[in-house]
């Protein structure tokens, strides 16, 4: 597919995640790690605008000013910006403005991309369109959380379903030895997938399954979130703190559990991968099956013969950077680099992932607390 096409359909993926939302759904931000639909269609937009734009389009006329300022992320090579948890206090730019700041810059780039652009507009180009997907699928988890937390619990239909984990249940062996790691091939990736090197893992068992609902309920059904033993101390304050008893959109309703998705409250599938887990509730789990997470190099070496891509998997290794790791220059460098610390690596892909987007070598980090991610378990022997 050429570069323009896929910029197109990556644009317009981005709002048919949208469109059943009514405007309201897109303002609100009920906590400080999501943010509002509007913002994520205005942010994506920015990052075209100001990054290829403005310093690659001498004929581009700025549409709004003002959004520099208030659509940057985190970015401090690109000037002041609004605080993360004051993005849910704007009412403005309305939503319609904001997509006519969508379909101004679409249309610059669309042009941009049809004049012969150099090389370095092309990789750029390549790094908007990775970057919108990434925002497409937090997206959704912003979506549902924004749904989820309403006391109706609303349903916009069938979207974004894993499937039962109904394949036989198998132990995949791996031998130790040395490995080699990180993207291989000519095709994208982020600067923290490389460089490529080696690593040295023992032998270790790793389950083709991830873990259901089913099982996690016989966790909790056995008091594992009343078993200190079972957790990180940080893990335990952490659920003691915040009253949690249970995985994120779980409700005990008339006798039974009941889950919620896109599509409102249903019963609880007990064959459904468990999801919404931190990896405080990962760990413990693990602890009380007596096994653990792997590793993320455990999973990368793993991943041809694993069936993945339902769910983001926690991994029990901290997000660092690989040996060699270079951090680009300027605003670029800010993008992964900067979060190497306090984080941990989710390895795979879940259902809200891009068509193309999933790779093996792929790194995914949140902070161990995080529980609105579509995230899972799989199971390491110890």
């Amino acid at each position: 597919m050429e570069l323009k096409d896929q910029f197109l359909r990556t644009r317009e993926e981005t709002e048919s995640i949208c469109a059943p939302l009514q405007t309201e759904d897109y303002v609100v931000q009920p906590m400080v790690d999501v943010s509002p639909p509007k913002w994520h269609l205005a942010h994506t937009t920015w990052f075209f605008e100001q990054f290829i734009l403005v310093k690659h389009d001498p004929d581009y006329q700025v549409f709004n000013p003002d959004f520099a300022y208030l659509f940057n992320s985190y970015y401090n090579h690109m000037g002041e910006r609004t605080l993360r948890q004051d993005r849910g206090f704007m009412t403005r730019p309305s939503v319609a403005k904001v997509y006519e700041y969508r379909n101004h810059v679409t249309a610059a780039i669309t042009k941009v991309l049809e004049n012969n652009p150099g090389d370095k507009v092309l990789e750029l180009v390549e790094v908007g369109i990775n970057h919108e997907q990434q925002h497409q699928e937090l997206l959704a988890y912003d979506i549902k959380y924004i749904l989820g937390t309403q006391p109706t619990f609303p349903s916009i239909g069938n979207y974004f379903r894993w499937e039962e984990e109904r394949h036989s249940h198998k132990w995949l062996s791996f031998s130790e030895g040395l490995y080699e790691v990180g993207h291989q091939g000519n095709g994208f990736c982020f600067d923290n997938e490389l460089p490529v090197h080696k690593v040295y893992l023992e032998n270790f068992d790793i389950s083709n399954s991830l873990v259901t609902n089913g099982e996690f309920l016989e966790f909790m059904e056995d008091g594992g979130y009343r078993n200190f033993d079972l957790w990180h101390d940080e893990g335990w304050h952490f659920i003691r703190d915040n009253a949690i008893e249970h995985p994120l959109y779980w409700h005990f309703k008339d006798g039974t559990w009941q889950q919620f998705h896109f599509n409102g409250l249903e019963k609880l599938n007990h064959d459904l991968p468990v999801s919404h887990i931190s990896m405080y509730e990962a760990y413990a789990f693990a602890s009380w099956k007596g096994m653990r997470l792997p590793t993320e190099f455990e999973w990368e070496v793993a991943a041809g013969k694993l069936p993945w891509g339902q769910l983001w998997e926690w991994t029990n290794s901290a997000y660092l950077p690989y040996p060699g790791f270079t951090r680009a220059e300027g605003a670029l460098g800010e993008y992964n680099g900067k979060f190497m610390l306090n984080q941990m690596v989710l390895r795979g892909a879940s259902v809200a992932t891009p068509d193309g987007h999933e790779r093996s070598s792929y790194r995914n980090f949140f902070h161990a607390s995080s529980r609105w991610v579509f995230s899972g378990i799989r199971l390491v022997k110890q």
